[in-house]
């Protein structure tokens, strides 16, 4: 496996390769060393709570990280207890280009694909 979390056990979030070469071109882009991915959680949204994606180049004292390909993605404990077993990608299609989450905690999403109830 080529992602590795920060902490060997507990709570876990995939990066697939498609998400992880993004990321890094994302990052290539924005021309500023350290950067990382992170994913969060917030209330709202269509179903209840909310997907966000930024940058950023610090950590909390309650981040965690998974890496793959060289990329970082952080995510704060709180998000995480959300989070566990999804797996983070990156899609093209003919509608367009997104990350997507396939959250097996969800137990349905909008049409939008970034809010979710659990």
């Amino acid at each position: 496996m080529n992602d590795m979390s920060s902490a060997p056990e507990g709570p876990r979030v995939e990066v697939t390769a498609n998400a992880a070469k993004r990321v890094a071109w994302l990052i290539e882009q924005d021309g500023r060393d350290g950067l990382m991915l992170r994913v969060s959680v917030s209330g709202g949204g269509c179903s209840g709570f909310q997907y966000g994606f930024s940058f950023d180049d610090a950590l909390g004292e309650d981040d965690r990280t998974f890496e793959r390909d060289g990329v970082t993605v952080v995510v704060d404990e709180v998000s995480l207890d959300l989070l566990n077993g999804s797996q983070i990608d990156f899609v093209e299609d003919l509608i367009g280009a997104s990350f997507q989450i396939t959250n097996p905690q969800a137990t349905s999403s909008c049409g939008c694909g970034s809010s979710f109830s659990i």
